[in-house]
């Protein structure tokens, strides 16, 4: 078990095992590549060799490096091969029955000294180990894809692995560069377990035709600065292997979020399974293909063709963060302005909010000092709503309080003029209620714009059951003149974003409430194997335990399922007054200002 793992063979050369090799091919190792398909061999290692030569090109190494690279690299189609080997790892489809019988030929091939290391994402480690001669051996070793990118790799121990061999794989990924996080036997393990779940609630949306794909996909990207959307990841990590790992994950947990969705089945076995048969939620112009290409399900180039209302001002209500940007984003697209607050007071302090936020953008070189002035020209602030009876367009970004808001609508059904387009910025109350408490239901809509509204690209739009066709329309065009990206979605709890985010937040707390991981494991496995731009834990401190709290308890109020109950250590940490950045103390401490 000390060895340095100096030889090094991969069973199974599809995209993930061809990963595995080049890198540790580059950090100096042996490395014996093993396929009982010549085919994918030689795909290996014409692979190894583009990405090479790549290498060279960029000169990040040497030719006579790259020699050495690609001479360290041998591929056989017997698992004799590995008979020299310090560490073996296998690569094999996700079966246990396919896994089981590369582990118990190895038994009897490799010396009794050798590690051997799984690389499923989904299936039982402690299983896999006590079907083998040597279990004190076993462990996982999970990289990600794109293997050469991802910095993470989980590092899976059973109750029946030797800690030295964990140490030794430990110091090999830390050798290629890796971040090696510790993890036990789980299905899914920490990136996966929280990947997954969140993946497999946006299927079911999709199938419940409550988005479109590409809605979707660009929610969660401009809503939460994710790399992909999920729609677009399913495709490309595989909608069969999703499938499994769901399976396995629901075998674990028995929780519903866990249980595939159909559409998962259906398109396993139509054989749409993403990127490598061409074909899975989206088209693409070959199997193996990056390159998505129109298909049926393609929005319409002219879906945006009009049929809406003349909107030429905008009234913003409210005197908050939220507010104030919103008011900024509307009159840098050369809108007419009023900024409502309740008072003149707050109205002014509003307005000077932009102007501070103007400044910066001066002080940046991203807007000119006659830009910044023209924008300014365009906001009147106003200390009550009766300023709106002229407006085109009414948006609220008041508290998010229903009574608030219905108290709030009543009063523009009174003020605003016949015609005039009302409403919502709310991020989780229903749309409707507050459409009910006008008289003109038809004109009421929701614009869930993101925080900071200045920055942030998306823009939930919001339709009910009630709201008029051509106020939808009036929407989108606002939205694209303003230069937000508009995604349509139907008045139920969470919309697209907070109703994919929220719970997989919740996932990560209820792992650390179990004593699976750690805060800092959690978060860097989320950063490092999830591409996330923040991990879950340093986001619900800066949203807000309270605000994370609300939204959740709502979407279980909304779908009644058990698995969106909030946890309760997030419960606790609210009651305690622990709020995250904002209290100075969340599922952190924060320096206080």
């Amino acid at each position: 078990m000390d060895t340095p793992l100096s030889t090094i063979a991969v069973v199974g050369l599809g995209t993930m095992g061809t990963g595995i090799a080049d890198v540790l091919a580059r950090a100096g190792r042996e490395v014996i590549g093993i396929d009982i398909s010549d085919t994918a061999a030689a795909r290996a290692v014409a692979a190894l060799e583009a990405s090479t030569a790549r290498a060279v090109a960029r000169e990040r190494i040497t030719e006579e490096e790259r020699q050495d690279v690609l001479a360290r690299f041998r591929t056989f189609s017997d698992l004799q091969a590995a008979a020299g080997a310090d560490l073996v790892i296998e690569v094999v489809p996700e079966s246990y029955e396919a896994k089981q019988e590369v582990f118990r030929a190895l038994d009897g091939i490799v010396r009794p000294d050798a590690i051997l290391a799984t690389g499923t994402n989904a299936l039982s480690v402690t299983r896999l180990a006590a079907d083998s001669a040597h279990p004190e051996r076993v462990l996982g070793l999970h990289f990600f894809a794109p293997v050469q990118a991802m910095k993470l790799v989980e590092v899976v121990s059973s109750v029946l692995t030797d800690p030295r061999a964990v140490d030794a794989v430990t110091r090999l990924a830390q050798d290629l560069g890796k971040e090696p996080v510790a993890v036990g036997d789980r299905a899914g393990f920490i990136a996966d377990g929280l990947l997954f779940g969140y993946l497999n609630q946006a299927a079911a949306m999709y199938e419940a035709k409550y988005a479109s794909r590409e809605d979707i996909d660009a929610a969660m990207k401009l809503g939460c600065g994710l790399p992909m959307g999920p729609l677009a990841l399913l495709d490309l990590v595989g909608v069969d292997t999703a499938r499994t790992v769901l399976e396995a994950m629901y075998a674990a947990s028995h929780d519903r979020l866990h249980a595939p969705a159909p559409i998962l089945k259906q398109l396993s076995e139509a054989g749409l399974t993403g990127r490598k048969a061409g074909r899975g939620f989206y088209t693409y112009a070959a199997p193996g293909s990056g390159e998505v290409v129109p298909d049926a399900l393609t929005p319409s180039a002219s879906a945006d063709a009009g049929g809406g209302r003349e909107i030429r001002s905008v009234g913003v209500a409210g005197s908050g963060t939220m507010a104030s940007g919103i008011a900024e984003v509307f009159a840098k697209a050369g809108y007419a302005v009023v900024l409502a607050a309740r008072s003149p007071e707050k109205a002014d302090a509003a307005k000077a909010r932009i102007a501070k936020s103007l400044a910066r953008s001066v002080d940046k070189g991203r807007m000119t000092a006659e830009a910044r002035d023209t924008t300014l020209a365009l906001i009147t602030p106003a200390g009550t709503l009766d300023a709106f009876a002229e407006v085109d367009l009414a948006v609220e970004a008041v508290a998010e309080d229903l009574a608030v808001k219905q108290e709030l609508f009543g009063r523009l059904d009174k003020i605003c003029k016949p015609g005039a387009v009302l409403a919502t910025t709310t991020s989780s109350l229903p749309v409707i209620a507050c459409a009910r408490a006008t008289s003109r239901p038809q004109d009421v809509i929701g614009m869930h714009f993101f925080n900071p509204a200045p920055a942030m690209k998306l823009v939930e739009i919001v339709r009910t059951v009630l709201t008029a066709d051509d106020v939808h329309a009036t929407v989108r065009e606002v939205t694209a003149r303003i230069r937000k990206h508009p995604v349509d979605c139907g008045d139920r709890a969470g919309f697209i974003v907070n109703a994919l985010l929220f719970p997989y937040l919740n996932n990560a707390v209820k792992m650390v409430q179990e004593h699976y991981a750690t805060l800092d494991d959690i978060d860097a496995a989320m950063k490092l194997g999830g591409g996330y731009p923040m991990g879950p834990f340093e986001l619900l401190d800066v949203v807000g335990l309270d605000v994370s709290l609300a939204i959740e308890q709502v979407l279980h109020r909304e779908f009644r399922d058990p698995g969106l109950a909030p946890a309760p250590l997030l419960e606790h940490l609210v009651a305690a007054g622990c709020l995250g950045r904002k209290t100075g103390r969340g599922f952190r401490e924060y320096a206080r200002r």
